[in-house]
């Protein structure tokens, strides 16, 4: 849990709620800490939405599983649950 004041995603309303159906992992449905941070800033949550798919969409150097397992390793080694 973030130690950052946020706005609980079962509250997003106004400019959060579309954000709300692109950032929730449609596993649990519900969003993620990381991304649950920038709730009281919705542009900065939308900006942070579009880099990681960006990220995630690469420049066809690497496959996107490639790019996934990357991201893996690197939050397992930084103690992140994703």
């Amino acid at each position: 849990m973030s130690w950052i004041e946020v706005i609980g995603d079962e509250s997003w309303s106004g400019e959060l709620a579309p954000l709300r159906d692109r950032v929730k992992d449609p596993a649990t449905d519900k969003v993620d800490h990381i991304m649950s941070i920038h709730s009281l800033n919705p542009q900065a949550l939308a900006a942070h939405d579009a880099v990681y798919r960006s990220a995630m969409r690469g420049t066809g150097t690497l496959r996107k599983v490639d790019r996934e397992l990357i991201a893996f390793i690197v939050s397992d080694i930084n103690g992140c649950h994703y």
